[in-house]
């Protein structure tokens, strides 16, 4: 088979996955279309994602939902400020075995060992049980005492936090929150969309949702998605978006020394082309081009860079570097080569 029939052949599986997966979600959910493809995007690179929004936005509706579009195990966790880690990795129970009367230690699986697990609230458990999922987000395994557990594959989290209430909150260090592929916020409705939503949600409407992918397809869909071509124009393209973050290097512009703390390290790299790759099958397109990186910029970014008090004096938030950068970074091959302070990255 040629490169071509390959190409148009993972085009045609993932445009129809995404097609009916959007279609049974916009049953219960209505309007988030960014959303849902980031959440999508995430899913089919093999990465996990963290929903920021205010209460009421449908955020734990929207991950089970999708949960249910999809033949594969799924838990919730209410994360709270009294849950330790061993009540999501499990723990090992002292029972009695009926065949040989003897006692011995038996692993009880945590509610981790699903494929899709959502981490409901997860700014309002201590750093201890957020420090758990890092394990488990990274290496696919939990270690309880000296016994390692493997966790099923594919394996996702989806997590969701409040950004408005304080009290009682622990914020994600950044080391956790750079395991997640994707920071997306979820915004309020529209005029209609809320229109729609009050009416759906208050009649006797019942959705008929039905799953489209099993864990198998998704595995297959993930390794299509490794196998799409991006060219060194595109590659360089997210370094320079990357590398431009990093204070005090060398091309670094002013800006961002003024109002950054700290910049994105090597695994914004590797997300913004995974996802770059997810974002053009999904696109109907079998390369990669520099506007599915930069649209992913923002959701791979605002996470990874954190800004100083100079910025937050300005009321200047991570979004709003990134659309600077975004703008003074130019996306075509040519410009790329000619300009002199991007010249000093790529000889960095």
């Amino acid at each position: 088979m040629s490169n071509q029939d390959i190409g148009q052949a993972a085009v045609e599986k993932l445009a129809k996955a995404h097609s009916e997966i959007r279609d049974q979600v916009s049953q219960v959910i209505v309007g988030q279309h960014d959303v849902i493809e980031h959440l999508l995007i995430a899913m089919f690179s093999r990465g996990h994602c963290l929903l920021e929004g205010v209460p009421g936005l449908a955020k734990t509706l929207m991950v089970s939902t999708l949960a249910r579009c999809l033949s594969m195990t799924f838990s919730r966790i209410q994360f709270t400020p009294d849950l330790m880690p061993a009540d999501i990795t499990g723990t090992d129970v002292l029972q009695e075995n009926r065949e040989t009367g003897k006692r011995e230690f038996r692993f009880l699986l945590g509610p981790l060992f699903h494929n899709i697990v959502l981490a409901d609230e997860i700014n309002r458990t201590p750093p201890k049980t957020q420090a758990a999922l890092l394990e488990a987000m990274q290496e696919r395994q939990v270690t309880v005492g000296q016994n390692r557990h493997q966790l099923s594959d594919p394996f996702f989290v989806l997590a969701t936090q409040n950004p408005i209430e304080q009290e009682g909150t622990y914020p994600l260090p950044e080391a956790q929150q750079d395991r997640f592929m994707f920071k997306v916020f979820v915004k309020y409705p529209s005029f209609e969309e809320e229109r729609q939503i009050a009416k759906q949600t208050t009649s006797l409407m019942v959705d008929d949702i039905k799953p489209v992918l099993s864990g198998d397809e998704i595995l297959e869909l993930q390794k299509i998605v490794r196998q799409v071509p991006v060219t060194d124009h595109v590659v360089d393209y997210a370094l320079l978006l990357v590398r431009q973050t990093r204070v005090s290097e060398s091309g670094t512009p002013d800006f961002i020394n003024d109002w950054l703390s700290w910049g994105a390290g090597p695994r914004a790299v590797q997300f913004l082309l995974l996802g770059g790759k997810a974002r053009a099958l999904l696109h109907g397109r079998t390369y990669v081009s520099t506007e599915d990186i930069a649209a992913l910029a923002a959701p791979v970014l605002r996470h990874r860079v954190v800004t100083n008090f100079s910025a937050e004096s300005e009321g200047v938030t991570p979004d709003s570097v990134i659309q600077r950068l975004l703008a003074e970074t130019p996306s075509k091959e040519g410009e790329l080569t000619r300009d002199p302070r991007l010249q000093k990255i790529f000889a960095a």
